[in-house]
């Protein structure tokens, strides 16, 4: 693997996964920093995501001209989230390409704020630019003739319109937020059940390099670490029903163990909230209160906000 250093130091680092390959990684990978990815054919380049803010997609958009003098033709969104889409806006000549769900779900979700759930952020002068080529469950893309297949794995999982990015000549694959390395997994807009079966489904791809939504990238090993993470919170969620206690004093009730050195860590709540949701017979993927899932985050946080460094 080789390194590209951002235009802007501390921001992000490309990191070149397979020949043309790149994984674009921004430490640490907590609440509103993503990774992304690029790759880089002979008439054009394809993101995979953009960035949560205006100054961190400019300096992932500097690194990818440090690499190519092409340009991004093609934006590939995993899903809806303002750290995966916030910065779609500065790719005027590409084409953005996302699930079907996830443009609607980007103008529900609006503009980026901070307050009151994350200390301050400064997003820039962010515009909205949901994806206007989409698909239901696949569509290919090809970077000259390597195959980029875009799936929809079928169930709601971190969300209900998530795509990985798969390369299976290169057994390389683009997650998303499917998968986390060294911080904590989210579900609250997803599914705990789903995800599980999603991550099953995952594996069955054989993936060798794996780029993560958040944090370092790994190998295949990480699955199986996001796949206990969630089985712990479906253990935890069915102590707490069967106790009728809520999720939040389940959730301060509860030593995290194994994971409890994963960054944000009072994602614990949300999740529970989720799991609860299905322990009672709720389908999967469906609508909860944000508001107060987020309220109770803060509490277990100490009554602060939710640090957030982007």
């Amino acid at each position: 693997m080789s390194l590209q250093d951002s235009g802007r130091v501390g921001l992000g680092q490309a990191v070149e996964v397979s020949e043309g390959v790149y994984a674009y990684v921004q430490p640490d990978g907590s609440w509103w920093i993503n990774n992304t990815g690029f790759l880089v054919g002979s008439r054009g380049v394809v993101s995979v995501d953009a960035s949560s803010t205006e100054a961190r997609t400019r300096a992932y958009l500097e690194t990818i001209a440090a690499v190519s003098d092409q340009p991004v033709r093609t934006l590939i969104n995993t899903h809806h989230h303002g750290d995966h889409t916030f910065g779609n806006y500065l790719f005027s000549s590409a084409t953005i390409v996302g699930q079907e769900r996830s443009r609607a779900a980007i103008q529900a979700w609006g503009l980026p704020r901070s307050a009151p759930y994350w200390t301050d952020v400064e997003w820039g002068d962010v515009e909205l630019a949901p994806p206007f080529l989409t698909f239901d469950e696949s569509v290919t893309v090809y970077v000259d003739e390597l195959r980029c297949e875009v799936k929809h794995l079928g169930l709601p999982a971190h969300t209900d319109n998530d795509a990985v990015v798969w390369l299976p000549e290169r057994k390389v694959l683009f997650s998303g937020d499917l998968l986390f390395n060294g911080v904590t997994p989210f579900v609250v807009q997803g599914s705990v059940g789903g995800m599980l079966e999603t991550l099953a489904a995952v594996e069955r791809l054989g993936a060798e390099v794996v780029v993560p939504g958040h944090g370092p990238v790994c190998g295949p090993d990480v699955i199986g670490d996001v796949t206990s993470y969630l089985r712990f919170v479906q253990d935890v969620a069915a102590r707490g029903v069967a106790a009728g206690v809520s999720p939040l004093e389940a959730a301060l009730d509860t030593d995290l163990g194994e994971f409890a050195d994963l960054l944000d860590r009072e994602r614990i709540v949300g999740n529970l909230h989720r799991a609860y949701a299905e322990e009672r017979g709720a389908p999967w993927g469906a609508p909860l209160d944000a508001a107060a899932t987020l309220e109770d985050m803060v509490t277990y946080n100490g009554g602060m906000p939710l640090t957030c460094h982007a």
